[in-house]
Order: structure tokens, then C-alpha cells, then sequence
């Protein structure tokens, strides 16, 4: 066997097994370090909203068709509203009947403020009738007294005769009259005073009805909130049997049809808003340099030939990967390690010449010329 057919396996394998070592030390560096960052794992994104109902109702009518391009508030799907135009008019029915019950309260207070100042008149009077009761008692004790000692002096004047028996009944006449009108001045007091007592207790019992229509009123005032409350409810409720467009864009295909029965949570249409981006899947080695803000290009598939650009404006804080419905574990002991793919949004520069023709989910190649490599070692990503 002749040396250049030993020479030639031998060096052959030096060289693959320097570039395995290059490849194994270096070969991440060497991808991350590079000025222009390339990936095919790209699509064209927007923000799609699916449209659901919050109430349960009939379709009435569906105002668009599939993939029909549509502005703010435009109507896209109505429902039946019978029922929730009955239960506004039994809501404000309900908030007229506690407006009257609080105005037949108010005319309440105003009676019972009337019997309250014909009770404190009537107290008055029989204050007064006491004291002309006391006054007209204490007029007559004077004509008591002096009866009553005019009558015991005659009796002991006729006791050692010195006095006749007509002088004596003249006295006890007198005596007997004067102190005969006491009583009934008495008496007329002692009903004066249970006039006052009794008037007295009926105003505390007025003012006591007058203070109870105070907290019925405060109970209509509540009532008539909660009523107000579900007049908001009952409208906002109504408002929902329109389902209208929340910003411009596109509706997707129509899930519901007319005379459908939907419930709260179902889906009925697609909103797909106007503005796109572009949403890169870079493998992990790839983000060494890039930086929010780093221009890109943008060969969408559809377009061949065009080139578009934009510039990132944020790195995904995790992996795709991570969220998923059912992300991976590696704690299993049976462990492969595969690059991750982290995605990094793109935005398009305004006026690109195929504004209004991208759709989300185009497939895209995006190039990001990564400006990492000029910032100075530990220097924070902005």
C-alpha cells in the first residue's frame, strides 16, 4: 500500500474532526455574531377578535357577509330584543311607581307637619286653660280662708251667747259657698292638667309619626336607586342585542344565522383589525445582537419580488415553547436538547406599498440586521 493512500483517509479525517471541534466550540458564536439574522419561520400577524354575545337571544339579523371589510360601530349581528324592550319598560314602570310612592310620602309629611302645629296649639290652649284653672283657685282660697275664721269665731261668740244663732248660719253659709267653689276650681284645674298631659302625649305621638315618614322617605329614596340601577342594567342589557364592530377591519366567516339561538359566550363572528406585523420565529442562537428597534427586511411568499421593511419593536419574553398548551418537561431523564425558537415582533414601516393586501398568516422570510455587536459588553438591550 503506497503512502498517499494512507496520507489521504488520515488527513481527510484530521480536517472533519477540526471542523467537529470548530463546530461543537464555536459554531453558536459564530451564528449569533452574524450582521444579518435570517428566518423563514415567519407569518404575517394581526389582532383577531372573536365577537360573542353576552345575552341569550334569537339572531334577528346578520348585517355582513364573509370577509366584508367594516368600520367602528358598524352593526355586525342583531338579536331579538322583545324581551329585554319589555323588561326596560317594566323597569322604568317600576321607577315611576317609586317616584309616586315617594311624592305620596312628601305630601304624607306635609299632612302629618300640619296635625303636628294643630297639636302644639292645642297644647298651648290647655296650657293656658291650667293657669286660668290655678288662677281662678287661687282667687277663691282668700274668700275660703276668711269664711272659714269668720265661722269659727261665731261659734264660739254663740258658745257664751254673745252672738245670735243668724250671725252663726250667716257664717257657715258663707263658709260653706266659698269652699264649695274651691272644689270646683279645683276640679277644674285637676281637668285642665289632664287636657295638657293628653295633648302633650298626642304631639309626641305626631312627631313621633312625622320622624317614622322621615325613614319611609329615606326607604323611597333607596327604592327609587335600585330601580335606576335596573334601568341601567335593562339597557345595557339591550345594548348587547347589537353586536357591532369595535374598530375597523374584516369580518371573518359568519358562525351564526338568522333565527339561530345563541346563549351568553357564543361565538358569532370574527373581527380581524386593520394593522399587521410580522411575527419572527428566531432560534434562540440567533438573538445574540438583536436589539428592539434593529431595521429588517421582509420578502413576503405572495409577493415575490418585494421587499418590504420595518424594525422590531419587542423579543418575546419566553420561548414558544413555554406557551403552550402542554409545555414541555424535561425532568424525565430521557433528554434531547433542541434549539428554541423565540419569537420577535416586527413592525412595518407606514406606507409600505402593499398596505391593505397582507392577510395574517402569509408566510414571510424576515432579515434583521442586528446592531448588538457595536454595543459595548454588558451594555442593557434597548
Amino acid at each position: 500500500m503506497s503512502k498517499r493512500a494512507i496520507i489521504v483517509p488520515v488527513l481527510v479525517l484530521g480536517v472533519a474532526a477540526a471542523l467537529l471541534f470548530l463546530i461543537k466550540d464555536d459554531w453558536t458564536g459564530w451564528e449569533g455574531d452574524s450582521a444579518e439574522q435570517h428566518t423563514d419561520d415567519a407569518y404575517v400577524r394581526a389582532d383577531m377578535t372573536p365577537m360573542s354575545t353576552r345575552i341569550s337571544s334569537t339572531v334577528k339579523k346578520v348585517d355582513v357577509e364573509d370577509f366584508e371589510t367594516v368600520t367602528p360601530g358598524q352593526p355586525l349581528v342583531e338579536l331579538e330584543d322583545t324581551d329585554y324592550q319589555a323588561t326596560l319598560a317594566q323597569a322604568e314602570a317600576a321607577l315611576a311607581g317609586a317616584r309616586a310612592s315617594l311624592a305620596n310620602n312628601q305630601a304624607a309629611k306635609y299632612i302629618q307637619d300640619a296635625k303636628i302645629q294643630n297639636a302644639e296649639t292645642v297644647v298651648q290652649q290647655a296650657q293656658a286653660a291650667v293657669t286660668a284653672a290655678q288662677a281662678g283657685a287661687a282667687a277663691v282660697e282668700p274668700d275660703v280662708t276668711r269664711s272659714d275664721l269668720e265661722r269659727k269665731r261665731q261659734e264660739a261668740l254663740l258658745a257664751v251667747r254673745a252672738t245670735t244663732h243668724q250671725q252663726l248660719e250667716l257664717a257657715v253659709a258663707d263658709s260653706t259657698r266659698f269652699n264649695s267653689v274651691l272644689a270646683s276650681r279645683q276640679a277644674d284645674l285637676e281637668r285642665a292638667e289632664a287636657a295638657l298631659t293628653s295633648s302633650r302625649t298626642l304631639l309626641e305621638a305626631e312627631r313621633r309619626q312625622r320622624a317614622a315618614l322621615d325613614t319611609q322617605d329615606a326607604l323611597h329614596q333607596a327604592d327609587i336607586q335600585a330601580k335606576q340601577a335596573a334601568i341601567i342594567v335593562a339597557k345595557v342589557n339591550l345594548g348587547y342585542t347589537k353586536i357591532v364592530a369595535p374598530t375597523a377591519g374584516a369580518v371573518g366567516e359568519r358562525h351564526v344565522q338568522e333565527g339561530q339561538l345563541v346563549a351568553p359566550g357564543m361565538q358569532v363572528i370574527d373581527l380581524v383589525k386593520g394593522d399587521v406585523w410580522i411575527l419572527a420565529n428566531f432560534k434562540e442562537t440567533q438573538l445574540t445582537n438583536i436589539r428592539r428597534g434593529d431595521a429588517a427586511d421582509i420578502k413576503v411568499d405572495t409577493f415575490p419580488g418585494t421587499v418590504l421593511h420595518g424594525k422590531v419593536v419587542e423579543v418575546a419574553p419566553a420561548s414558544g415553547s413555554q406557551f403552550a398548551l402542554l409545555p414541555p418537561d424535561n425532568a424525565t431523564g430521557n433528554y434531547t436538547k433542541i434549539v428554541q425558537r423565540i419569537p420577535v415582533k416586527i413592525a412595518l414601516d407606514p406606507g409600505h406599498p402593499l398596505q391593505g393586501k397582507l392577510r395574517p398568516g402569509f408566510s414571510v422570510v424576515v432579515t434583521v440586521h442586528a446592531s448588538g455587536k457595536s454595543a459595548k459588553p454588558g451594555e442593557p438591550q434597548s
